[in-house]
């Protein structure tokens, strides 16, 4: 894996992590404060994304895999991957494709857009 990828998969992974653990300020501070998110359930904004966690985790588990990215500028890179999770509600679980876009800010990337397409397969 190329150190833009990995760079990134961490970032991101941290976001996960912070719906795993309910952590709504880790989550806040991986956003950007103009954050776009494009869910098969609409339009999110940070504050949105946030919201998610104001009862405690989101999910129970999660699995990012088939990881690649792009490099979009000096400062933007572009990433893509499959993810498994389990939700908290409902608790089946679910398969997505993901593509985020992020700005590097200093030392650490933060995220401006991200969206996720269901798989549309059963999940064994």
């Amino acid at each position: 894996m190329d150190a833009l990828t990995e760079e990134l998969l961490a970032a991101e992974t941290d976001v996960w992590e912070a719906m795993q653990t309910g952590d709504a300020r880790a989550d806040r501070a991986a956003l950007s404060d103009d954050f776009l998110g494009v869910f098969p359930d609409g339009y999110s904004g940070r504050e949105d994304h946030v919201a998610q966690l104001a009862t405690g985790p989101s999910i129970r588990d999660f699995t990012l895999s088939e990881a690649r990215s792009m490099q979009v500028g000096p400062d933007h890179g572009l990433l893509s991957y499959r993810a498994r999770y389990t939700p908290v509600v409902g608790g089946a679980e679910e398969e997505m494709y993901v593509s985020s876009l992020w700005r590097r800010d200093g030392p650490r990337w933060i995220n401006i857009f991200s969206q996720d397409t269901p798989t549309g397969r059963a999940v064994p």
